[in-house]
């Protein structure tokens, strides 16, 4: 029997007979289930209709986005370390092109994931690069497909390769996190976000919600605990979800200044 993957947010789901009744991800406030009701597919079919495609975004870091779009539509990011591989978020469709190109990158160590709308098939793909998937434990009643594979990691961070370390930022989900790579950027340091600090389509800025589709937003004061906890790093850049959505210079100014101006807005009472 086939696992099913919920087409709006690409959730895998175990393998059964006929599809669960609902995707429990979708129907909380922070997704959605579309006016025409939830739908339902499969790795096969998704694979007969859909493929990945590549794009490097500087040394020793890569894009993987799925095409045409699926799901929410992230991209997962393909980050070389001197002695370990990470994927940062991941991505329903696992093609075989895929798996040839990141075994000739040197294969994957380990699979980090900012929040539960990433998580995806990471089942699948821990399996097949036989490597741990890194998930908050927070968050942990959002998995829906149990598996050896994903290791519950808590506190505020962990360091899972040199220079490679996972912040806990909360604020979209409790256990929502970024990926700090200090060698990014060439040594200025990177921040890869997912959807935890969301790039704008203005990529000077950046914003932080509690629900995007439902543009729900944060408290000021977890705004300003998110931007003060970055601070304590070191980085110029910062790469979103999503493709093209990243601050390519002067990104910890940009965080900064975004979450000044969201807790400004949020204080003012406007007519």
């Amino acid at each position: 029997m086939p696992i099913h993957i919920c087409a709006t947010c690409g959730t895998s789901f175990p393998d059964t007979s006929s599809p669960p009744r609902a995707c429990p991800i979708c129907e909380d406030e922070r997704q959605y289930v579309p006016a025409a009701g939830q739908l339902w597919t499969t790795p096969e079919k998704l694979a007969s209709s859909h493929v990945n495609g590549w794009r490097q975004l500087e040394t020793d870091l890569f894009e993987i986005h799925t095409h045409p779009r699926f799901a929410i539509g992230q991209r997962a990011l393909l980050l070389r370390t001197p002695r370990k591989n990470i994927l940062w978020d991941c991505i329903t469709l696992l093609d075989d092109a895929t798996v040839a190109l990141i075994l000739e990158l040197g294969g994957l160590h380990g699979i980090a994931i900012s929040h539960p709308h990433y998580y995806t098939c990471m089942q699948d793909w821990a399996r097949r690069f036989d490597c741990p998937v890194y998930l908050h434990a927070a968050d942990s009643q959002w998995i829906m497909r149990p598996d050896p594979s994903l290791q519950l990691w808590q506190g505020e961070t962990l360091e899972i390769a040199q220079s490679v370390t996972l912040l806990r930022l909360g604020g979209h989900f409790p256990g929502g996190a970024v990926l700090h790579w200090a060698n990014g950027a060439d040594g200025r340091g990177a921040i890869l976000s997912g959807d935890i600090v969301q790039v704008a389509p203005d990529v000077s800025w950046v914003s932080f919600l509690w629900s995007y589709p439902n543009m729900m937003p944060l408290s000021a004061n977890t705004v300003r605990r998110i931007a003060d906890t970055l601070a304590s790093r070191k980085f110029d850049r910062v790469y979103g979800a999503f493709p093209g959505r990243q601050v390519m210079s002067n990104a910890a100014s940009a965080v900064e200044k975004s979450a000044e101006r969201y807790i400004e807005l949020l204080s003012q009472d406007k007519a």
